[in-house]
């Protein structure tokens, strides 16, 4: 898994020259060859990449078996084609839990509360997709969060940086993730939890975009007054963030970012019944659609903008293929 601490030091990391010449678009296709959907294009790029990670380095990833299989679940879960060797070695590991703290990495790095909410959250896609069909290794990893979740009822992760990351989520994204695998693990032996989470989220203070979208695609599903109108003023938040190019970034008059974008996105989708919304949808699809590259992923959202980390750009791919397979209509199969 790759290095949290330090985060420009230790997660940003160079692509290789192979890569680096198949994302500027060397590998594109050829003259007069039929060009596959944009969604098709994000799902090889990634069935490519996603097990290239424990092959190469004999260890398992959080933004390629965590993000990046997660999508590839998403996928398959909604009948898109995907290569059964693309995520063979990542469910194998997944069904694991147990293990999951013993994943080689860098010692003294490693973030295992991060690992485990990306690793769970990617092993209930798996269990929806219906790969994986035995719950109790949900139940087992639903258990492994427990110990990690804050008096306030969040899961604290990468607490130094003012706004999240593609690979480290943010405190309010985290808390999701974390609360959708105790729900679908065992919505009723894990209830206490869930209720903590959910108190923590309607209680923060949120800032940035990327949290206020978090917090709604959280809320969403919750009926009481008080979650309404933190839904509303997320709302609110994002209405006022969307750039000139359709696209958000972490703060109103931020350059937009496809990371930021494919969860305001994904939140966006979860609220669409509402006025004004279905045409901001339109946009940030849109948005993705221009800033995906030739060869199917996405140029990595990094914090500050513009750096180089494989990390982050298979994490921001995973999150914006996502963006698209979730938002897409009529897509090719």
């Amino acid at each position: 898994m790759r290095p949290l601490a330090g985060l420009l030091l230790l997660l940003v990391v160079s692509l290789p020259a192979a890569r680096q010449a198949l994302l500027a678009g060397q590998d594109s296709p050829s003259e007069g060859e039929a060009i596959p959907s944009p969604e098709t294009r994000a799902i090889a790029y990634l069935a490519h990449e996603v097990p290239l990670w424990s092959r190469e380095n004999h260890c398992f990833s959080c933004h390629n078996n965590g993000d990046g299989a997660r999508a590839l679940y998403t996928a398959r879960r909604l009948s898109y084609a995907v290569p059964e060797s693309s995520l063979t070695e990542t469910t194998q590991w997944l069904t694991r839990p147990l293990e999951w703290d013993d994943n080689r990495g860098e010692p003294g790095f490693s973030d295992k509360r991060l690992a485990r909410i990306q690793f769970a959250a990617a092993l209930v896609e798996a269990f929806e997709a219906g790969l994986i069909d035995n719950r109790e290794v949900l139940v087992q990893a639903a258990e492994s969060l427990l110990p990690y979740q804050q008096e306030d009822g969040s899961w604290q992760v990468d607490v130094e940086a003012v706004v999240g990351s593609p690979v480290t989520y943010g405190t309010p994204l985290a808390t999701y993730m974390a609360r959708k695998t105790l729900e679908k693990a065992d919505a009723s032996r894990f209830a206490t939890a869930i209720a903590r989470a959910d108190d923590w989220l309607l209680e923060t203070a949120v800032k940035s975009t990327l949290d206020a979208a978090a917090v709604v695609i959280a809320l969403e599903d919750r009926s009481d007054a008080r979650a309404q109108v933190k839904i509303g003023q997320c709302l609110e938040l994002i209405l006022g963030g969307q750039a000139s190019d359709r696209g958000w970034g972490p703060y109103r008059n931020s350059p937009s970012e496809p990371f930021d974008t494919a969860v305001v996105l994904l939140a966006l989708l979860s609220v669409r019944d509402r006025p004004q919304i279905e045409k901001l949808i339109e946009q940030g699809r849109t948005f993705l659609l221009e800033t995906q590259l030739p060869v199917g992923g996405w140029p990595e959202t990094t914090r500050p903008s513009g750096a180089q980390s494989y990390a982050q750009h298979i994490s921001t791919s995973s999150w914006a293929t996502l963006a698209l397979l979730l938002s897409g209509e009529n897509l090719e199969r």
